[in-house]
This record gives structure tokens, C-alpha cells and sequence, in this order.
């Protein structure tokens, strides 16, 4: 009789699947909204700056669409390289350290970037200082960031349970896409303010004003290091050896009303302290040893090309070939993504918890991939927003729970490890992206002349559409791999 009652509450009660996984998230200890807030600010840098890193490096260093396309590809693939070498950070020297390390990083190669252009004004394409100086502080950006993101998915493995993991790691997800928008409401005000303050003082000074240059920018880039200092003091208030301490406390009591004994607390504590391995061992106990996860995760390379266009071609497209809207609102237009998905991810991680993972994988890549196809119709408004909308459902059916399966099939110990390993598709597609982006916009986007961008992105559909196809004909395959790590779905 209670087996079926439950089960009548679980079929007239449908909305508390949506609203449970929210009301046992708002449980979680302090220190991982620490987390959170700090990823919120860095999401909104980190996209803020990435929006106009390819036209900084056109108007200041010098260079063309091709190579500029290609340094934002070093950047970019640069951090997810640095994660496969820097991941396994937090789980050696502890997750404030590893957290704290990668934001002070971070502020520095911000701050040396920013006055780059200050002390070096103009470059003249690479043999300049400004691009030396450039590289330099974009370096110690990938470096920290190397560090920090696995470091930041490694505390919603440790600071949450069962019930409230699965909207962790989507809240997570959730707040850098969210960080991801503010700049498409901070940045415009910021950019034409200081564009109005720069060029008046350059007319002051006696030099000739281009009209093609985005003097605003640098403006907003110092806003930004602003924003890696205010990150860094938030880590400082929320995440600290006290608010760890009580984290830990309070999750040891929850396993212990949960059944769990001392001794079984203790065996877990300690099988999450590193051990030393050698070369030999590391090798052997690679998780890209794993046939079946090398494939899924080599599999959404494809479909990922669409997040490198988001800031390889997407800045480009809009100001050039959305006409004066597009130029005046090229934030917003190319930061509609994010907020989409800080809205929809943990909806759809809350109607989705039960769901099978590789189900979710198949339709998500679908459905983010066939919009693409949209824009295949022509540069015009409507079919642009209907992309970012149809790709951004898609986006979220997928993407956090992919992060999920490579946190939570990783060994005690060893999540960065794990996390920094499954982005290395990641970087391959970056670094593979942008050495073809320029070359596109050059050919079907240029900055004067005709524009045929419906080829473009055609090409583009093409290419993402291989991902759910690959996943779909390995599906039978994939799913005996998958059982046998304990399918997540929780």
C-alpha cells in the first residue's frame, strides 16, 4: 500500500519533479555559493573580453580576420589545454588554493593586457610590442584558468549529496552563462563612454580619428579587471578554511543520518587524498584509455563548433552583416546565449534528472545542431534570434550533463584529473575552428564588399549536425560502456 501511494503522489504531483531539485539545492552550505558568485563574475569577464578579443586584435595589434581568428584560437584552446596539464591542481594542493591561485593569475594577465595598448599604442601587426605584450598577459589568463575551472566543478562534487549534485553542476553551468549576458547590459553604456572620452582626448592631442576603430573597448576591459579583483575578494569572504570546515561537518552529518558509519566516512576521506603515481601508472590508468568515453567525448567535437563560432564569428557577423541594429546592439545580439541558458538549464536539469544520459545527449546535439541551418537562409534578425533560442534549448539539454558524467565517473581524487581529460576535445576544437573562421569571414563576411553568408553557415550546419549523427549510429555501443560506470542519471 505505501509503494502505491508513492506512486500516486510521484503521478498527480509532476510539478514538485520541477520545484524539488531547486528547494534541495537552496540547501547547500555557503561555501558553494561562494563558488558560484565568483563563476558568475568570471563568466561575465571572461565572455565580455572574448566578444571583442578578435576585433582588439584587428583595430590595435593590426591583423587581419585570418590571423586574429587564429590568436583568439590559441586563447581559447589555450585555457583547455591548460586545464588537460593543470586540472588535476585542486586535487593536490585543495580547492581554496587551486581557486584563489587561478583568480590572482588571472586579474594579473587582465591587468598587463589592458595597459598594453597604453604603453605601446597601435601595434603594427605581430612583430609589435603591443602583441608581445599582448601573448603575455593572455598567458597568465590560461594558466589561471587551467586552474579554475576544474578546480570550481571539483567543489560541487565535494560540497554536494545524491539529491543535490545533479542541480549543482546545472546551477554551476547556470550562473557563468548568466555572467555570460551581464556584459550585453554593462558593456554597451561602458563602450560608447569611454569611445566619447578617448576620442576626445585624442582630438585634444592632435591625432586623426579612424572611424573604424572601437576605441570604446578598452574601456570596458579595464571594467573587467575591476570585476577579476571583486572576484578574488569574494573567494576570500566565502570560501575559506571556516566555511570549508563547516561544509565538510555539515556533510558528514547528513551521510551519518543517511546510514553511513564512521569507519565508512573515514575509507572515503581517505581514498580522496591523492596518491603518488608513476609515468607508467598514469598512463595505464589514463581515462582516454576508455574506448567508448574517448569517443563520446571526441564525438561532440563537431556540435562544439557552433560554442567557437559564438566568439570566432558570431561579433564579426553581427556588425557587419546585421546592418546598423546589429552594429549598435553587438553585445546583446552575441550575449543572448548565456541568458538562455542560466534560465534553461535548471529547468530542463529538473525535468530531465531521471532521464537516460545518452538519450539527452542525442536529442540536446540535435536540437542545438539543425538551427544552424537558419541562418543558411540569409543575415536577417528573425532567423538569428530563432537560432539563439532553438541552439540555446539544445545547449542546455546536453552540456551540463555531459560535465556531470565526467565529474562523477571520476575516482576518489582524481576529478580535475577527469574534468581537465574531458576537455580535450574541447581544445582540438577550438584550435580547429579557428584556423578555418577567419578564412570564412573573409570569403563570405568580409568587412567591405559583398557578403554571402548563407554558404557559411550551410557549411557550418553540416559540420554540427555530424555530432548527434555519430553519437546515434554508436548508441547501442556507447550504452554498454556507459552501464558498466554506473549510468548517471541521478
Amino acid at each position: 500500500m505505501k509503494d502505491e501511494k508513492e506512486n500516486n503522489v510521484e503521478e498527480i504531483s509532476p510539478f514538485k519533479k520541477i520545484i524539488q531539485p531547486f528547494a534541495d539545492f537552496l540547501k547547500v552550505p555557503k561555501v558553494l555559493w561562494g563558488v558560484n558568485i565568483s563563476y558568475m563574475i568570471e563568466g561575465m569577464v571572461y565572455f565580455g573580453i572574448l566578444t571583442f578579443l578578435a576585433i582588439f586584435f584587428n583595430d590595435y595589434v593590426g591583423l587581419n580576420d585570418k590571423v586574429a581568428g587564429w590568436m583568439v584560437g590559441a586563447f581559447t584552446g589555450g585555457i583547455t589545454l591548460s586545464m588537460l596539464f593543470l586540472g588535476g591542481v585542486s586535487d593536490k594542493i585543495g580547492i581554496r588554493k587551486a581557486l584563489l591561485f587561478a583568480m590572482i593569475s588571472m586579474f594579473l594577465g587582465r591587468l598587463i593586457f589592458t595597459g598594453g595598448p597604453f604603453i605601446f599604442p597601435w601595434g603594427k601587426g605581430i612583430h609589435s610590442m603591443l602583441f608581445v605584450t599582448s601573448l603575455l598577459g593572455l598567458f597568465f589568463v590560461v594558466i589561471g584558468y587551467g586552474m579554475y575551472q576544474p578546480a570550481a566543478y571539483s567543489a560541487v562534487k565535494e560540497f554536494t549529496d545524491e539529491k543535490t549534485s545533479a542541480m549543482g553542476y546545472a546551477v554551476l553551468y547556470g550562473v557563468m552563462n548568466l555572467g555570460g549576458f551581464l556584459p550585453a547590459i554593462v558593456s554597451p553604456p561602458i563602450r560608447h563612454w569611454y569611445k566619447n572620452f578617448a576620442i576626445n582626448r585624442l582630438k585634444s592631442m592632435g591625432v586623426n580619428i579612424n572611424p573604424e576603430i572601437h576605441y570604446g573597448i578598452l574601456g570596458v576591459f579595464w571594467f573587467y579587471v575591476l570585476c577579476t579583483f571583486l572576484g578574488i575578494i569574494v573567494l576570500l569572504i566565502f570560501v575559506n578554511k571556516k566555511t570549508i570546515r563547516m561544509a565538510l561537518e555539515e556533510k558528514r552529518k547528513k551521510d551519518i543520518k543517511n546510514g553511513k558509519s564512521e569507519e565508512d566516512i573515514k575509507k572515503e576521506e581517505e581514498s580522496k587524498k591523492p596518491r603518488k603515481r608513476s609515468f607508467r601508472e598514469y598512463l595505464e590508468e589514463h581515462p582516454l584509455r576508455d574506448k567508448r568515453f574517448a569517443f563520446f567525448i571526441f564525438a561532440l567535437i563537431p556540435v562544439q563548433t557552433l560554442f567557437a563560432h559564438n566568439w570566432l564569428t558570431l561579433p564579426q557577423y553581427v556588425d557587419r552583416a546585421l546592418g546598423p541594429i546589429g552594429k549598435s546592439y553587438l553585445e546583446t545580439f552575441v550575449n543572448l546565449n548565456p541568458i538562455l541558458i542560466f534560465i534553461l538549464t535548471p529547468l530542463v536539469a529538473a525535468l530531465t534528472s531521471k532521464s537516460d544520459i545518452l538519450k539527452m545527449m542525442i536529442l540536446g546535439t540535435f536540437v542545438m545542431s539543425l538551427p544552424t541551418f537558419l541562418l543558411a537562409l540569409g543575415p536577417y534578425i528573425p532567423t538569428f534570434l530563432a537560432y539563439i533560442i532553438i541552439m540555446s534549448i539544445g545547449e542546455a539539454m546536453w552540456q551540463p550533463r555531459f560535465l556531470q558524467y565526467a565529474a562523477e565517473i571520476a575516482p576518489p581524487g582524481r576529478t580535475g584529473e577527469y574534468m581537465g581529460v574531458a576537455q580535450f576535445p574541447w581544445f582540438l576544437t577550438k584550435i580547429i575552428t579557428s584556423l578555418y573562421s577567419g578564412w570564412f569571414l573573409m570569403k563570405f563576411c568580409p568587412i567591405e564588399g559583398p557578403k554571402h553568408t548563407q554558404v557559411m553557415w550551410f557549411i557550418y550546419g553540416l559540420i554540427a549536425v555530424s555530432s548527434p549523427i555519430l553519437l546515434l549510429l554508436a548508441k547501442n555501443w556507447l550504452r554498454k560502456g556507459i552501464s558498466k560506470k554506473e549510468q548517471i542519471s541521478s
